[in-house]
C-alpha cells in the first residue's frame, strides 16, 4: 500500500517545540550549575571571616542584632516623623505665626490685644545680659550644647521627678519649647511629644542658636495676653525689655514655666517666690554669684496694678483664633500681619454678663456645689455681643463657652420638637405620657410619674421626657427609632450644631454633648423666622494703616433657611409657655417677649437655660469641671435668674422687637399693694434663688399645712382675747422656700433611668 506522509507544517511545528524544550533544559542547567559555582565561591570567601567561639558571641551577634535593631528603628523613626513634618508644609511657617490684632469693640472703643507684635526693635544682643542668663538657667542650661534634645537635661529631670513623686523639673529643651508655639498645642500626649523632639531638630537644622533664643524670647506666652519678654516687660513694668533690672528679669524668666499662675498681677507672692528660684538657679548654673543676686533678693520687683483693668479675655482669644482662620482664607500674595479688627462685643452686655455670673455664685455657689459658669449673648445675626468662658480667667484660661461639651438636657427638646412639627405634628397635637422603653431603656419623667394624654406645647412646658422619646419612635415610623432620631440629628445640623451628636436612645432628651456657643446661636433661628446663623466675634479688619480688608455683612456667611417660618413661630409660642407657666418663671422680662427651656442633666450635673427674645439668644450653664454632681441646681433656678439679669441690661437703651409667633408680650401681672399683699409670701419671679431644697414636696407640704393650723390657731386665740390685738399674718418660710423651689425643678431633669427589668 501506499504510504501517507504527515502535511509539512505538522512536522514543522514539532521540530520547533523540541529545539524549545531543549533549550530551556539547557538554559535551567547552566544557570543552577552557575548559581552553585557562585555560592560555592561566595561560601568560600566568606569562610575567611568565620569567627567562632566566644569571639562571636561577644562581637559578632550582638553587632547583627543592633544592625536589625538600628533598621526597626529608623523604619519607626520616619513613619513618626512624618506627621510632626507635616506642620512645616507651609512654606510660610515662621511668618503665619507672627500674627499680630487689636481688637476693638461694636462702636470702635479699644478692648484688647493678642498675638505677636512682630518688630525686630530689639535685637537679642540688645536684651539684658542678665535677662538672657536668667531664661537659659531656669529653661536650658545647655542650650548652645545640644542638638535640640537635651539628653542629659531629659535624664536628669526623670530621675529628679521619680524621686520626687512628681512633676518638679521640665525635660523640654527651649528648642522643644519654640516647636510647640509655633507648631503645635499645649495638650499632654505622648504624640505632641513625639511631634514637639522632631520639629526641634527640624528647627536646629533650619536656624541658627541665636535665632531660635531670639524667636523664643518675642513669641512664648507671658501671661495677661501678651506674648514675648519685650510685651510682658511693657505690661507687668512699664518698661521696655531693654531696662529690665535683674529682680525683674528674674520674675520675667519665671513666666515661662507657667505663666499664668505665677502672673505678678495676679499673684505678687508667687511670682516673687517664682523669681526667687530663677535667682537660685543663676547661682547653680554659676552665671552669677549669691552676692551678685542679694540685691534682688532684697529688692524684689513691684510689678503695675492693673487689678482694675477688666478685659474681656475669654472673648479676646476665641475673636483671636477666628481671625488665624479667616487670615488663611486670604490670597497668598497677601502678606499683612498687622490687622485692626471691629468685633461684635458690646463692652455693658460683656460686663452685666460677668457680674451677673459673679453675683450669683458668690452667693448660691456653695449652697449649691457649683463652681463654674459660662453665658454666650448673640444679637440675631450671630454676632456674639458677650461671652463668659469661666468664673476667672486668671485662675483658668480654658473657655467653657466655646471648648467645653456638656449634656444639654431638656434644653436639646426644643429640637426635637422642631423635626416633629416638621413631619405633620401640630402643637396640640396629642401624645400620651406613659411608660416606653426602646430595648432596656426605658426614659422616666422626673418625680417617676404620668400625665396621661398631653399636648406638646402641654409637655414641652412641663418639660416631659418621655415624649420627646415617643415623638423619635413616632417619626422613625417603620424604619424605627434609630431613624427618627436621624431625622432630630439632622434638623440639629441645620440649626448649626456642629457636636459630634453620637445616635443614642436618650438622645431627644439631651444626653449628647453641645458647647454653649453653638447651643446660644442655633436658637436664633426660632425669632429669625427660620433662618439660621454662623456665630461669630469679627464684623470688620482693616490693616494698621486703616485700609478695609474684610466686612462680615459683605463677605460673611449669610443666613440659611433652617426651617420654615410658621414651623419657628410655633415653636416660639410653645417656647414661651415654658417661660410664663413652666420650669423657667424666674426668666421672665417685664415687657419683652421671651421664650426659651431649662435644662438639667443627670445627678444634676449640667444646668442650663437657652432662651431669646426678639434682639437677642443667650445661654446659660452652671455645673463642675470635674463633672461632680451640682446640689439639685436645676435650668429653672441660677440658670435662669443669671440669663433673667443679663437680658435686662442687654435690653437696656434697645427698641425692643417682637417674635414672630409671640407678639410684643405683656407686662408682668402686678397686684395692687394692699395690706394683706403686703403681708403674703413674694411671688416666684421676685425672689432670688436660695440654697436648694432638702425636703421632698410632700414633706413641705406637711410642714406648710402644719404652720398654717399654727397660724389659724394663733388668730384665734387673738380673736377671743381682749388683752391683746391680733397680729397680722405672718409669711410662711417653708411655703416661700419649698414649694418654689420644687416648681422650677419639676420636669426639667433629663435623667437616666434604670434598664427595664424582665
Amino acid at each position: 500500500m501506499r504510504q501517507i506522509l504527515p502535511p509539512q507544517w505538522k512536522t514543522r511545528l514539532r521540530n520547533f517545540f523540541l529545539d524549545l524544550d531543549a533549550r530551556i533544559d539547557s538554559t535551567l542547567f547552566s544557570s543552577g550549575r552557575g548559581l552553585r559555582e557562585l555560592y560555592e565561591r561566595y561560601s568560600t570567601f566568606m569562610d575567611r571571616f568565620y569567627v567562632g567561639r566566644w569571639k562571636r558571641w561577644v562581637f559578632i551577634e550582638p553587632l547583627s542584632e543592633a544592625a536589625t535593631i538600628g533598621l526597626g528603628g529608623m523604619v519607626v523613626l520616619l513613619a513618626l516623623a512624618i506627621p510632626a513634618f507635616r506642620e512645616t508644609a507651609d512654606d510660610d511657617w515662621l511668618k503665619k505665626s507672627d500674627l499680630a490684632v487689636s481688637f476693638l469693640d461694636r462702636y470702635g472703643n479699644p478692648i484688647g490685644s493678642r498675638g505677636i507684635k512682630h518688630n525686630d526693635s530689639i535685637p537679642l544682643e540688645d536684651f539684658p545680659d542678665v535677662l538672657i542668663k536668667a531664661t537659659l538657667a531656669t529653661e536650658d542650661r545647655r542650650f548652645y550644647d545640644h542638638f535640640g534634645i537635651d539628653i542629659a537635661g531629659t535624664a536628669r529631670a526623670l530621675v529628679t521627678n521619680a524621686q520626687a513623686g512628681g512633676v518638679r523639673q521640665g525635660g523640654s529643651s527651649i528648642t522643644q519649647q519654640l516647636a510647640k508655639n509655633l507648631f503645635l498645642n499645649n495638650e499632654r500626649t505622648i504624640e505632641r511629644k513625639i511631634k514637639e523632639a522632631f520639629l526641634a531638630i527640624w528647627l536646629e537644622h533650619r536656624l541658627s542658636k541665636n535665632e531660635i533664643l531670639k524667636l523664643y524670647l518675642d513669641r512664648a506666652y507671658m501671661g495677661g495676653g501678651t506674648f514675648g519678654v519685650d510685651g510682658a516687660a511693657h505690661f507687668y513694668f512699664n518698661k521696655s525689655a531693654r531696662d529690665v533690672n535683674l529682680a525683674e528679669a528674674a520674675m520675667l524668666a519665671g513666666l515661662f514655666k507657667a505663666p499664668t499662675k505665677y502672673a505678678p498681677h495676679i499673684n505678687l507672692p508667687a511670682a516673687r517666690a517664682r523669681a526667687n528660684v530663677v535667682l537660685d538657679n543663676l547661682v547653680d548654673a554659676g552665671f552669677m554669684t549669691e552676692g551678685q543676686v542679694f540685691g534682688a533678693r532684697r529688692n524684689p520687683a513691684v510689678a503695675v496694678d492693673r487689678r482694675d483693668e477688666n478685659s474681656p479675655n475669654y472673648y479676646l482669644d476665641w475673636a483671636f483664633d477666628e481671625m488665624r482662620r479667616l487670615v488663611d482664607t486670604f490670597p497668598k500674595s497677601y502678606s499683612e500681619r498687622v490687622f485692626v479688627v471691629r468685633t461684635a462685643i458690646d463692652m455693658n452686655v460683656q460686663r452685666a454678663a460677668e457680674e451677673a455670673i459673679e453675683n450669683q455664685l458668690r452667693q448660691f455657689g456653695r449652697d449649691y456645689h457649683a463652681t463654674q459658669a459660662a453665658t454666650v449673648v448673640a444679637d440675631l445675626d450671630g454676632g456674639v455681643r458677650a461671652m463668659v468662658g469661666g468664673r476667672d480667667y486668671g485662675a483658668s484660661q480654658f473657655n467653657r463657652a466655646t471648648d467645653a461639651y456638656r449634656q444639654p438636657g431638656s434644653s436639646f427638646k426644643p429640637y426635637v420638637y422642631t423635626t416633629a412639627l416638621l413631619n405633620g405634628f401640630t402643637p396640640n397635637s396629642k401624645i400620651v405620657d406613659g411608660p416606653v422603653c426602646i430595648g432596656n431603656w426605658c426614659p422616666q419623667n422626673y418625680g417617676h410619674s404620668y400625665s396621661g394624654s398631653v399636648t406638646l406645647t402641654q409637655a414641652i412646658t412641663r418639660s416631659i421626657n418621655v415624649v420627646p422619646v415617643k415623638l423619635s419612635i413616632a417619626l422613625g415610623g417603620k424604619e424605627g427609632p434609630k431613624a427618627g432620631r436621624a431625622k432630630i440629628v439632622e434638623v440639629a445640623r441645620r440649626f448649626g450644631l456642629k457636636a459630634p451628636l453620637p445616635d443614642t436612645p436618650s438622645l431627644p432628651i439631651g444626653s449628647d454633648e453641645v458647647t454653649v456657643l453653638e447651643h446660644a446661636v442655633a436658637y436664633a433661628t426660632f425669632p429669625n423666622r427660620g433662618r439660621s446663623v454662623t456665630p461669630h466675634a469679627v464684623l470688620e479688619v482693616r490693616t494698621g494703616a486703616g485700609d478695609l480688608v474684610w466686612r462680615w455683612d459683605r463677605d460673611g456667611s449669610k443666613p440659611r433657611q433652617a426651617i420654615p417660618a410658621s414651623v419657628a413661630a410655633d415653636m416660639a409660642g410653645m417656647m414661651s409657655h415654658v417661660v410664663s407657666e413652666g420650669t423657667a418663671r424666674r426668666a421672665a422680662l417685664d415687657g419683652i417677649p421671651t421664650a426659651g427651656k431649662t435644662g438639667t442633666t443627670n445627678a444634676y450635673r449640667d444646668a442650663w437655660f437657652v432662651g431669646y427674645t426678639g434682639n437677642f439668644t443667650c445661654a446659660v450653664w452652671y455645673g463642675n469641671d470635674d463633672y461632680s454632681p451640682t446640689n439639685r441646681m436645676t435650668g429653672g433656678s441660677l440658670p435662669a435668674q443669671t440669663w433673667h439679669d443679663i437680658m435686662v441690661a442687654a435690653h437696656q437703651g434697645v427698641e425692643v422687637r417682637e417674635i414672630p409667633g409671640i407678639g410684643m408680650g405683656q407686662k408682668l401681672p402686678r397686684e395692687p399693694a394692699t395690706q394683706a399683699n403686703a403681708n403674703a409670701a413674694p411671688k416666684i419671679l421676685e425672689t432670688k434663688p436660695g440654697p436648694p431644697p432638702v425636703l421632698t414636696k410632700r414633706g413641705a407640704d406637711i410642714l406648710v399645712r402644719v404652720e398654717k393650723m399654727l397660724d389659724d390657731a394663733a388668730r384665734t386665740l387673738g380673736k377671743t382675747s381682749s388683752s391683746a390685738p391680733a397680729k397680722p399674718d405672718k409669711p410662711s418660710s417653708s411655703a416661700l422656700a419649698f414649694p418654689e423651689n420644687y416648681l422650677t425643678a419639676a420636669g426639667d431633669q433629663a435623667a437616666t433611668p434604670a434598664p427595664r427589668k424582665n
